[in-house]
């Protein structure tokens, strides 16, 4: 496909997207928009399947997500960060409620669903697996299921995670859109009578310098100082072997830079590139829908079914539970544990809406986004790229068992 075509008509689904989530405020957020369209245009052959890898957004994505996940550490305060232990704790439990939840369902609907393993046929149990560490994971987790099963000659379980991967975006955005709305109101209210960080102090962080010379400050100097915090965390991640995670690093050195004043609060805010980086890491959420066929959904569509109902179940109850014995609201309690159906960045533009959904004024706005944004990062962080990467490399070996 042209690649200015593509480009285009990219943009013009962002566009409908975000004017839509506006006029519904936030109602229907752009993200469940966006997905609702491209799959549309997919699943219909509306969209060539190479719409996104032409447009060149996929490939700068890649390249620019780091700078993002450095970026949004630097928005939140170390103090904050500290706080969200309790956050931490949710999210585990979202992964273990999605594991029972699972393992329930596998017992409801039987042992096996359609002959054994030693005749090419998956288990019950083995799709509790794949479901598992799709749900509560990212792309890592997908990988470690699918190397597992094609290793047993387990074909439908392979896909089985990819298509939950596609899909689940189309249910946890709603939900949690709808929740976090919830939760929004309610801090509108809190900082209407006064129990929120007063706007003066959001204020004045928002408006630190760094100690940086300024030639570090232009958009090119700040893409390059980024770009060095990035390669560090490439660099620890390497030497690591992945234990400690690129974006997790990235995370933690934002919140460091910004701590230790060599980085400005919200460090790529302000500069000419921002815009188009959010809008690429964005289409990261919208590729694999261009992988899905319906055959590929009707011949999965039960197994896809049960696994999205029990596993929300799942989410709700334990996300619940644990929020409520550690004092969170059950809004928040229940979105914390909802962002391990989609992770970063859907966990940054989901809290942006629900808080201009709800603000009247820039304050209020920037109040109520200080309170959902810190806990949705570290809750997307802790679900998807490290709780489900460590259940799922522990279960993995179970496939075809």
């Amino acid at each position: 496909m042209n690649p200015v075509v593509a480009f285009t008509v990219v943009m013009l689904v962002w566009t409908i997207s975000d004017f839509v989530a506006k006029k519904t405020k936030s109602l229907l957020s752009s993200l469940f928009v966006a997905s609702i369209i491209f799959l549309i245009g997919f699943l219909t052959g509306l969209f060539p399947h190479d719409l996104l890898t032409a447009s060149s957004l996929l490939a700068l994505a890649g390249v620019v997500v780091g700078f993002i996940i450095v970026h949004l550490g630097t928005m939140i305060s170390l103090e904050d960060f500290i706080k969200q232990w309790k956050t931490l704790l949710i999210g585990i439990s979202t992964v273990v409620g999605i594991g029972v939840a699972l393992y329930v369902a596998s017992l409801i609907f039987g042992g096996r669903i359609s002959g054994s393993a030693q005749d090419g046929y998956a288990q019950a149990r083995d799709f509790v697996i794949a479901g598992t560490g799709a749900l509560s994971g990212g792309a890592i987790s997908v990988i470690l299921v699918q190397e597992a099963a094609l290793g047993v000659g387990l074909t439908s379980v392979a896909i089985f995670p990819v298509l939950i991967a596609a899909l689940q975006g189309l249910v946890g955005f709603p939900l949690t859109s709808l929740i976090l709305k919830r939760e929004a109101a309610r801090l509108k209210g809190e900082y209407r009578d006064g129990n929120l960080t007063p706007t003066e102090t959001l204020q004045a962080e928002a408006t630190a310098q760094s100690r940086l010379p300024a030639a570090l400050t232009t958009t090119a100097g700040t893409l390059f100082v980024v770009g060095i915090a990035v390669l560090v965390s490439i660099g620890i991640n390497n030497l690591t072997d992945g234990v400690l995670n690129t974006f997790v690093v990235a995370l933690i050195l934002g919140i460091a830079l910004r701590t230790l004043g060599i980085f400005k609060p919200s460090v790529l805010g302000g500069i000419d590139a921002l815009g188009l980086m959010m809008i690429a890491i964005m289409i990261l959420i919208f590729g694999p829908l261009a992988t899905i066929t319906p055959d590929d959904v009707s011949s999965l569509a039960e197994p896809l079914i049960i696994a999205f109902v029990f596993g929300i179940v799942g989410i709700g109850v334990f996300s619940t539970l644990v929020g409520k014995l550690l004092g969170y609201s059950i809004p928040m309690s229940v979105a914390i544990g909802l962002t391990s159906l989609y992770g970063f960045p859907g966990t940054l533009i989901l809290s942006q809406e629900a808080a201009r959904g709800a603000g009247e004024s820039p304050e209020e706005v920037a109040a109520i986004e200080h309170e959902i944004l810190p806990k949705m990062i570290v809750a997307g962080f802790s679900t998807v790229t490290i709780t489900s990467v460590i259940v799922t490399s522990v279960l993995v070996g179970r496939i075809g068992g």
